[in-house]
């Protein structure tokens, strides 16, 4: 025995052996997503008006959210950033990623989830007792932020970026309501933009606006993707055309479509989707 050279077939045996396949390779032409949502459902006391939604929403593009009234776009919006929670006895259940950091978790301040998730609403809001210049700085004001340099600075780049600076720079101390509509919903958009969010949510913000103003606040969204990304809801077929990179249909709080805008309006997928784009019913 001690003459005999002894060997092992180690290295044959592992040879041998199935390797776990190697994952495949990430799709690096898949565009970044800001939300993940999976398998998202929302209650009201007892009535369901989210019903298990899968979505991602694309960073950088304006999203669209249609639907007939009271199918749960603007409950799956104010998910985004916790304001439905406002809304007593509700139940949510599902996950909402922010840049991959779940809004749900039980160690997440939903008054930080509301400043990184800006909200327009359908109707202008501006504070009746603040001044123009005030209603936009407010948010910062709330938040801590004293330094007059900064805040005048601040105040000038959220108006340029509504598109408001030139209309109201020598009416600032006059009160926000004395302003047009259109320019009373900019003034909003200009407020929730000075505390520099992430992500701009706007609920039907056209609904109350005339042809003119609407085409504002339409080329103001086109231009404000460029930095945020923006998701909309809207009745408007025609706006959803012209403003948005993806549409998502949704009908009696499930989604049923979501894709391309062009694929959607043109090509749609299902015919439920295709029923409501062409007027047949909602």
């Amino acid at each position: 025995m001690d003459n005999l050279t002894m060997t092992t077939p180690e290295r044959t045996v592992m040879e041998d052996v199935d390797q776990p396949a190697e994952p495949p390779p990430a799709d690096e032409s898949a565009p970044a997503c800001t939300f993940r949502v999976k398998n998202l459902s929302i209650w009201y006391g007892e009535k369901r008006a989210i019903d298990n939604v899968t979505l991602d929403i694309v960073s950088n593009a304006v999203s669209a959210i249609i639907g007939p009234s009271g199918c749960g776009k603007s409950t799956f919006i104010r998910a985004l950033n916790r304001m439905h929670e406002l809304v007593p006895k509700t139940r949510v259940e599902g996950t909402v990623l922010l840049h991959g950091e779940d809004l749900y978790s039980n160690d997440v301040d939903p008054a930080i989830v509301r400043r990184r998730v800006g909200m327009v609403f359908q109707k202008s809001n501006p504070f009746p007792t603040m001044s123009i210049g005030e209603n936009v700085i407010v948010g910062l004001r709330l938040n801590g932020v004293r330094d007059r340099k900064f805040l005048n600075e601040r105040l000038e780049k959220s108006l340029r970026m509504a598109a408001l600076w030139d209309e109201v720079k020598d009416d600032l101390h006059k009160p926000g309501t004395s302003l047009s509509g259109g320019q009373q919903q900019r003034l909003c958009i200009a407020r929730a933009l000075a505390v520099e969010p992430e992500v701009l949510l706007m609920d039907e913000p056209c609904s109350a606006l005339d042809p003119i103003a609407t085409a504002k606040i339409e080329e103001l969204i086109y231009e404000l993707k460029a930095k945020y990304t923006i998701v909309t809801v809207t009745h408007n077929m025609q706006q959803a055309g012209r403003i948005s990179d993806y549409t998502a249909f949704f009908y009696l709080g499930r989604l049923i479509e979501f894709g391309p805008t062009t694929k959607i309006f043109t090509n749609p997928s299902e015919r439920q989707t295709e029923d409501y784009i062409t007027g047949r019913f909602g």
